[in-house]
């Protein structure tokens, strides 16, 4: 028998995610796969801004810089004429932009990120059971021998897709229904001319203007490189009837389409004819369902990703969605596995992630019933900010406080922003704050000095929230343009950086001494003007053990 702090079940880009932000704020896991080896298929292949912010707070965003090809917007075209052009823009205070990247790259990177704190996957390792008391989770697993093995852990974490042993052992409900389309995917190069960057959604109507023939092209890093989406001829349809409970989502097995079905398509409706496809990589026939878990947990099991929420493709959101799953368990994991969470922190994964996982599967059904992103009615700002998950936030969160009233910026539940143009002592050059904030794992407490006579009061809250927390909180300032950089009693202010451009007190709509609380996971979990010992600690005595 082996013991280790958390099981995570399914090696995919959320399992890894899970594993490797709990290996790097130092909790033991296995990871295990019943797959033998990484499958070299660019099924997900959407990168959102809110992920590559992820990534650039674990340490794998430049890689993944490196990798990626940028997205830059999509052209539509309806009966050979185009009829939008989609710019995917994005305010000046996001780091990021979308891309795109294969699935087997994203899980390489993950991967290697993994391996680099000691874990690797336990390939051809398949769960077959499990049971959890008070203490923990008994689970039992075949290995690639056909040996079994008992695994005790403190947690378990299903990652394991949308046929989930986990969610199924659970006893999880997994309401909703299936698209009756089949569709094939192919992963080719062609050889038109339209803008590189550049989505393609090319459709045929008939009389009455329903849509009846469909190609979706996302690019991939290379040279006119996609992965594109079609409906499947009659030829190649697998369509069967499924048991009453089965989940009918995914690649499906059978015959594969070839080339010569990609090229009848681009035949039919490519926006530039006569258009060429070759170098066939990959193919696939799937199918698509939406489903949601009623709930994201049941004691010390939980589901995250495609084994909690399926939908259609539409906007790259599955894949993201579940990583950042991952990312807010993990911490909170993390933290129960010190003894220092609270009572309510792990409650507090199904009430943040459920709704954000409900809204996403209604969200992308809309969008595929009625034609794409471009279709949804909201301004294009707020429209671009979504899909980038951007807007995913927790108020109402049992371990976030009550919001405040009267202020623009970030409040509690909101993603903690991005700014630049802050400058320190010895570091004269303008940085931004996911510079400044990188590598912090622990709760952040981000003071802003509006005013020189505040300062020493800020310097003292500071010494008081991590004298109370026991170095659980960790602090940084930010002083209003205005502010001396050096009155602080020695001389100096700890961890302190101008707002020299004033782009700080513009996004987070500051201008007098306030206090924003940061969690792990890059999220305001208190913002108070001006900022309390006493405020803080009543809050944070309902999100850590202190």
């Amino acid at each position: 028998m082996d013991r280790t702090d958390v099981l995570v079940v399914g090696a995919g880009p959320v399992g890894l995610t899970a594993a490797a932000e709990l290996r790097g704020r130092g909790v033991t896991c296995r990871l295990i796969d019943r797959l033998p080896g990484r499958l070299p298929y660019a099924k997900a292949v959407g990168i959102q801004p809110r992920t590559l912010e992820i990534w650039d707070r674990m340490g794998m965003a430049r890689e993944a810089l490196a990798t990626a090809a940028p997205m830059r917007g999509q052209l539509v075209y309806v009966n050979g004429v185009e009829r939008m052009r989609f710019e995917l823009k994005l305010p000046p205070d996001v780091p990021y932009g979308f891309a795109a990247l294969p699935q087997y790259e994203t899980e390489r990177i993950i991967e290697e990120h993994l391996a680099q704190r000691g874990t690797r996957i336990e390939r051809g390792t398949e769960l077959v059971s499990f049971v959890q008391d008070e203490e923990g989770v008994w689970s039992t697993v075949t290995t690639p021998s056909g040996r079994t093995e008992e695994i005790r852990s403190r947690y378990l974490v299903g990652c394991d897709g949308a046929h989930s042993v986990v969610r199924k052992s659970l006893g999880l409900t997994f309401e909703g229904g299936a698209f009756p389309e089949e569709y094939m995917l192919a992963d080719v190069e062609v050889d038109w001319g339209l803008p590189p960057g550049y989505s393609v959604r090319a459709s045929h109507t008939d009389g009455e203007g329903a849509a009846d023939d469909l190609l979706v092209c996302i690019p991939l890093p290379g040279h006119r490189r996609y992965r594109m989406s079609m409906l499947v001829p009659p030829e190649l349809s697998v369509r069967r009837q499924p048991d009453a409970d089965a989940v009918a989502h995914g690649l499906e097995g059978g015959r594969a389409p070839g080339l010569e079905h990609v090229q009848a398509v681009l035949d039919r409706l490519a926006p530039e004819p006569p258009t060429t496809a070759s170098a066939l990589r990959w193919s696939s026939v799937f199918r698509i369902s939406h489903r949601l878990v009623d709930r994201y947990s049941r004691g010390r099991v939980f589901v995250a990703g495609d084994a909690a929420h399926i939908h259609p493709p539409t906007g790259a959101q599955g894949m993201n969605t579940g990583i950042q799953d991952a990312y807010n368990l993990a911490w909170k994991l993390a933290l129960a596995v010190a003894g220092t969470a609270g009572p309510h922190l792990l409650d507090s994964y199904d009430a943040e992630r459920r709704p954000v996982g409900e809204e996403v599967v209604g969200r992308t059904v809309r969008h595929a019933t009625a034609g794409g992103v471009q279709a949804d009615p909201e301004e294009p700002r707020t429209l671009m900010l979504r899909e980038a998950q951007l807007l995913v936030g927790y108020p109402g969160s049992p371990v976030v406080a009550s919001r405040g009233s009267g202020h623009d910026g970030p409040d509690a539940g909101d993603r903690a922003p991005d700014c630049g143009g802050l400058v320190g002592a010895v570091a004269t050059f303008p940085v931004r704050l996911f510079d400044v904030l990188r590598g912090r794992d622990t709760h952040t407490l981000l003071l802003y000095v509006g005013d020189g006579n505040d300062a020493e009061s800020c310097v003292r809250l500071a010494e008081e929230a991590a004298r109370l927390t026991h170095g659980e909180v960790g602090t940084c300032l930010v002083l209003h343009p205005d502010v001396a950089a050096h009155t602080g009693a020695d001389g100096t202010f700890p961890q302190a950086w101008r707002d020299g451009r004033g782009e700080f007190g513009r996004v987070y709509g500051v201008r007098d001494t306030t206090g924003l609380l940061l969690r792990p996971d890059g999220y305001v979990s208190l913002r108070r003007t001006p900022p309390s010992v006493a405020e803080l600690s009543a809050h944070l005595a309902g999100v850590l053990r202190i």
